[in-house]
Parts: structure tokens; C-alpha cells; sequence
């Protein structure tokens, strides 16, 4: 019998079919309206039925997903290019690249009064949910920046599609459509705007108990502290929560989900880009070298160490390249003329400090030269500037983000160039002007290396004296720098060789390299390394090297000073140190 093949009889008489109906409770159903009512129940608890036997009694994750498991329509909801589905929310069929619908989404950030009056897909994680009676609130975002989502009872929208969306886990992925409406809401980053919801379907549940909170993450030290002070005073009841180092990084998917360390990562890559765009355009060639070598890389001796074909009649120690730059000068001889690398620069250090990780991003150049090794400091200020300009320029919204959480003075730096030079002596000097001693209270000697606390020291001096976070020191004395540096020609006691500073903190050292082999040959024993180990290298030599110069970058380290971070691990995406191997 047909359920809805409904007969009207005479009034005060209802019947189906010639005979009358009764409801659960056994009463008799004596009008047509009460009849599609109960109808319409009977519809609803099957379906609430059927999906909770698929579903298995739910997924285990709390009331909200309870609630979410008790909303949701029947089975996974299946989209076509020809048709949208009749199901309005639910959780959308697993995307295995085998569907292909009409859909065209739009990002987040272009979401704008332009939009006002257009239905559009957003494809977003749930930041948060508001729920209340007949309608949600659901902010979506993506990549740091957020949406207001509302759905109101009508009659398209249900209060079921309304208990789903509010009973929805945060970070969980989904697609929406929506009429862009015009609205404003300060909470979000587009606030002219929000999506009158009308589709709602979830991509991937993010399980409930998130082992940090985005929000969390995402506050500046200053606003923590207030929340402290004000906890400490009883003006509060509880402080912010602080989200250590290693719960961050113990959770690096979800932190990097935080505006500020996205931003960051942008950044990062920004950096890496502009340094390629800049060389190239100086006529450098891209290289890549090996990172597998016998033997230890430069001649020093924190490398990570390993046995190179374990176990087979090929076994030999090797190491992990502390830096690409014997390889950089064997291409120069190879006559490429200027060449530069993009790669990964391993350190055996024990250094726990906020400022070193044992393996790092480095960006290397390495050219020939005809007269000086200023030839090469000049192509150092040319890709520097570069950066620094691409990033003020192009990545303004970036740069703002990352402030608000992390809040810093803007890069000082002279884009016309050339940026401020100090030789060693001088820099020396300025310290010794300054009355700066070493640790343990002695004068400063002008042939010793200078510490991290006075390079910083010097760092401030020249920024005070000259208006410059980015500068040059030059000409190191021989005694400490490695056994290829170039003599100076009026002073053997000094070297042709040069650090970049940012902020009062090296980010690069160069040289220019000891061409000729029979001095080549006695640096290396000067300096204790054994000629046997780089015996591929200093062969090299022997058939005419050209004179030639370069340095490296830490990536890493260059994004952390320019936005006045104070830890490196802030700036890796996956940072290892002495202590993490991880994730």
C-alpha cells in the first residue's frame, strides 16, 4: 500500500485506503494535516535511525559529535558536475580524484563587497561555532583568513542542517555555499562581508580535543601577560593560556595553522625566491651538490658522521656536507663562472641557543672575481636589498600579521646602496669606544673573534651611529677563518674575507677562496687539516683555478632577524637541534 495514497472521507471521518489510522500510541489520526505530520515523523526517525547504524554509534568523540552524528542526514552525500545533491549538509563522499562537479570555489581572502549579491564555495576549516535556537554562526578559515558563515531556520534550511553545523569539531574541513551577503563583523578578517549558508557538507572531521587551541597560538607575549596581571589581581578569573615551544612544535600541523606562523612560512619562502630571482638575473647558474661525502666537510670537525654502505664490501666513513662550498669552488673551476645553491647545510653543534640548528636551509653563491672580493660584496648587497624590498613591497599583509602576535621595529637598510663596510680593526674600535670588554674582563685584543654578545653589542653601535640593521665586517684576521681564505696582500695577518650582519647577528660569512695550490696545500696544514681527506678538492687546483669569491646564508636565521624573532625554531617548519629529531 501506498503510504501517501491518501483518501478524503466524509468530515469527522479520516481514512487510508478504506480503512482508518492509527499513531504510535494507538490513537486514531482523524485529519489529513495530523496524518502528513505523523508521516513526516516517521520519515525523520528512519533516517535518524539508518544513520546511526551506519555510523556505528558514532565516533566516540563527545557530546558535539554526538550531536553532530544525531543532525546528520542519511549516508555520505555524493556531488556531480550534472546535478547538486538533494541533501543540503552531511559529510560529503570521500574525494579520491574520481568526481568531477561544476563547483568553482573561491578563496577566502577575495572575499569582499564585490561578492555582495553572488553565490560562491568556500572550501575552509571551522574556526568556531555559535549555535542558539534557529540559527549558527560558523567561521570559516582558510590560510588566516576568516569568514562569517549564518544559517537561519527557513524553509530550506532545517533545524537538523542547523545542529549539525553547530555540533561541527573545530579544524574540521568543509565546503560551503552561500549567498555573499553584506554584513559587519570585526571578528573576521573579511568584515564587510559574511555567507548566508545554503549548502554545508564536511570534507574531513578533525577529531575532537585539539592538543592546542589556534586561539591560544596565536596571542602576542603582551596580551598573555595582561591576562596574567589581571589573573594575579582578581580582576579575572583565569589567565591565557601559554603554549610553550614544545607543544608547538610537538603539534607543528596545527601551529602552523596559526595566521602568524602561516605568515611566517611566506616569508620564508618569499625570501628563498627573491634570493634565486636576484642572482639569476646576475647571470648565476643553479647548482646542486652533494650532501653525502667522505670524509668531513671544510676540514671540520661538527659533522654527523656515518658508515657510507653499511655492511658491503663498499662501506666507507662519510658525513653530511657541513656546506656545499668545496663544490661551489670545484664549479667555478669547472668554468661556470657564477654559480649558487638552495639546500640543506648539516652541524654537529651542541648548541642550544635560539639562534642554531643542526641542519638549515643554506643560500650559497660562489663567482668568479678579476680584481677584489668587494666584487662579491657588492653582489651580496644587490640579492640582500632585493629581499628586503620584495618583502616591504610585496608581502605587506604578511608582515602585518606576523606583528600582531609578534611585534617588532621595521628593517633598517639603505636601498640605494652600498650599505655600511667596517673593517675588522674598525669595528674593533667602536667596541672598544663603547668600553665593551670580553668575559672575563680583559681588553679586546685585535686579533681575537668576537662573541655573540658583542657582535650584537656592535650591532647596536652601528645602528645608532649610522641608522643600518644591515652592514658588513670585513677583513677578519687570518687566525679565524678557515684554511681556504685568502691572505690580505698588504697584511698577512688579516683575510680577504667578510660576515653580513643583520640586526647584530651574522648571517653570512665569505671570502674570497686561496686559488693557488701550493698555498692551498700549506693552509690546509697550517690549520691542521689533513690534504689526504680533500684530495678530489685540491686536485682541482691543478689544472688553473680562476681568482673567485662567495659566501652563504642560513634561510632560517635571515627570516628571524628581519622580523626581530628571537628564536631560529620559530622560522624552520621542522626544526632539528640537539634535542629534537621530531616530528
Amino acid at each position: 500500500t501506498n503510504l501517501r495514497n491518501m483518501a478524503d472521507a466524509a468530515e469527522g471521518e479520516f481514512l487510508v485506503d478504506g480503512k482508518p489510522v492509527l499513531d504510535d500510541e494507538g490513537n486514531r489520526i482523524v485529519s489529513k494535516s495530523a496524518y502528513k505530520k505523523f508521516l513526516a515523523k516517521k520519515e525523520k526517525d528512519a533516517k535518524k535511525a539508518q544513520y546511526k547504524a551506519e555510523k556505528g554509534g558514532g565516533d566516540g568523540g563527545g557530546a558535539k559529535a554526538a550531536a553532530a552524528d544525531e543532525a546528520a542526514p542519511i549516508g555520505p552525500v555524493t556531488y556531480t558536475k550534472e546535478e547538486e545533491p538533494a541533501q543540503t549538509f552531511g559529510e560529503l563522499v570521500l574525494v579520491q580524484s574520481n568526481q568531477a562537479t561544476a563547483r568553482e570555489f573561491v578563496h577566502a581572502s577575495n572575499l569582499d563587497s564585490s561578492f555582495v549579491g553572488k553565490e560562491v564555495w568556500v572550501r575552509g576549516r571551522v574556526h568556531n561555532t555559535r549555535a542558539k535556537g534557529n540559527n549558527c554562526f560558523i567561521v570559516i578559515r582558510q590560510c588566516g583568513y576568516t569568514v562569517q558563515g549564518a544559517l537561519f531556520k527557513t524553509e530550506t534550511i532545517s533545524k537538523e542542517m542547523i545542529k549539525f553545523a553547530g555540533a561541527l569539531s573545530r579544524e574540521t574541513v568543509i565546503d560551503v555555499k552561500g549567498l555573499v551577503v553584506k554584513a559587519e563583523v570585526k571578528s573576521c578578517t573579511q568584515n564587510e562581508v559574511e555567507l548566508s549558508v545554503q549548502r554545508l557538507y564536511v570534507v574531513s572531521k578533525a577529531e575532537v580535543g585539539l592538543p592546542l587551541q589556534i586561539d591560544d597560538a596565536g596571542r602576542s607575549e603582551v596580551e598573555i601577560e595582561e591576562s596574567e596581571r589581571k589573573a594575579a589581581s582578581g580582576e579575572v578569573e583565569g589567565a591565557y593560556v601559554r603554549v610553550g615551544v614544545d607543544i608547538r612544535l610537538d603539534n607543528r600541523i596545527i601551529d602552523l595553522r596559526v595566521p602568524a606562523q602561516n605568515a611566517i612560512f611566506r616569508i620564508s619562502s618569499a625570501v628563498g625566491q627573491l634570493f634565486r630571482a636576484a642572482l639569476l638575473e646576475k647571470g648565476f647558474v643553479e647548482i646542486h651538490t652533494p650532501k653525502l661525502i667522505a670524509g668531513a666537510s671544510e676540514g671540520g670537525a661538527d659533522v654527523f658522521k656515518l658508515k657510507y654502505m653499511e655492511g658491503t664490501r663498499f662501506e666507507q666513513p662519510a658525513c653530511l656536507a657541513q656546506s656545499p662550498q668545496l663544490y661551489k669552488q670545484m664549479a667555478i673551476m669547472g668554468d661556470l663562472e657564477r654559480v649558487f645553491e638552495v639546500g640543506p647545510v648539516f652541524r654537529a653543534e651542541n648548541s642550544h641557543t635560539g639562534r642554531h640548528l643542526t641542519e638549515f636551509t643554506g643560500l650559497d653563491f660562489e663567482m668568479e672575481i678579476k680584481e677584489s672580493y668587494t666584487e662579491a660584496l657588492d653582489v651580496t648587497d644587490f640579492f640582500m636589498v632585493r629581499i628586503f624590498e620584495g618583502l616591504r613591497t610585496g608581502f605587506k599583509r604578511e608582515l602585518e600579521v606576523i606583528s600582531q602576535q609578534y611585534p617588532f621595529e621595521a628593517f633598517k637598510y639603505s636601498a640605494s646602496g652600498p650599505n655600511v663596510r667596517l673593517r675588522y680593526p674598525e669595528g674593533i674600535a667602536l667596541l672598544r669606544e663603547a668600553g665593551v670588554l670580553n668575559e672575563d674582563g680583559t681588553a679586546l685584543d685585535d686579533f681575537q673573534d668576537l662573541s655573540t654578545p658583542q657582535e650584537k653589542r656592535l650591532g647596536a653601535i652601528v645602528r645608532e651611529r649610522y641608522g643600518t640593521d644591515f652592514w658588513v665586517l670585513e677583513r677578519f684576521p687570518m687566525s679565524v677563518r678557515p684554511f681556504y681564505t685568502m691572505p690580505c696582500a698588504d697584511d698577512g695577518r688579516y683575510s680577504n674575507s667578510y660576515d653580513v650582519y643583520m640586526r647584530g647577528q651574522e648571517i653570512m660569512s665569505g671570502a674570497q677562496r686561496v686559488h693557488d695550490l701550493e698555498l692551498l696545500k700549506k693552509q690546509c696544514v697550517d690549520k691542521g687539516v689533513d690534504p689526504a681527506q680533500l684530495a678530489a678538492y685540491i686536485d682541482a687546483f691543478r689544472y688553473g683555478a680562476p681568482p673567485h669569491a662567495g659566501g652563504g646564508i642560513g634561510l632560517e636565521r635571515v627570516v628571524m632577524l628581519y622580523l626581530g624573532l628571537d628564536n631560529v625554531r620559530k622560522t624552520s617548519m621542522f626544526p632539528r637541534d640537539p634535542t629534537r629529531l621530531t616530528p
